[in-house]
């Protein structure tokens, strides 16, 4: 999450952060000055990064409920929200209003397109900016969506936006 929008002294959680590959960058970033929370719903993942990091802010949280009582000035995501249907996404999204403080920055990615598709069992949607505006702007104040290539030309999306 880029310290432009977030100073480095805010607390983040991110949602959904597997192997903890992310989590270093954003422990980088906010973990000295803020503080940083790692959650996944897989407590396997959480318990590999704990053996290694046994000083981080871990929970095991599910992207849907989010069932926190904490309450964050961050939350960022790479590519977990693509998991959910539609509608537990339209969930999502309000209960991240929720546990965000006042004027609260999300930045999470997704796959850029309009199809869902299914690999074993896990499934995958793609969003196009139009759709990720009209799914976020009830409750937040878009202030970016771009394209990016993480493959391939502009094959990913992020929206950084603030809490209304």
């Amino acid at each position: 999450m880029p310290t432009k929008y977030l100073p480095r002294n805010s607390s983040v959680l991110e949602i959904g952060m597997g192997p903890g590959t992310d989590l270093l960058i954003l422990e980088k970033y906010y973990k000295d000055q803020g503080h940083v929370t790692g959650s996944d719903y897989s407590k396997i993942f959480i318990d590999r990064y704990r053996k290694q990091h046994p000083d981080s802010d871990l929970i095991v949280l599910n992207a849907i409920t989010l069932k926190t009582d904490q309450k964050f000035q961050g939350l960022y995501s790479n590519k977990v929200l693509i998991h959910l249907t539609r509608e537990e996404l339209k969930q999502s999204i309000k209960r991240q209003a929720d546990i965000l403080e006042p004027e609260g920055i999300i930045c999470h990615s997704f796959w850029r397109g309009d199809k869902e598709e299914n690999y074993d069992g896990l499934l995958f949607i793609y969003y196009t900016a139009k759709q990720l505006q009209k799914l976020f702007e009830d409750s937040f104040d878009i202030i970016k969506i771009e394209k990016y290539k993480e493959m391939e030309s502009y094959d990913s999306l992020y929206i950084i936006a603030r809490k209304k």
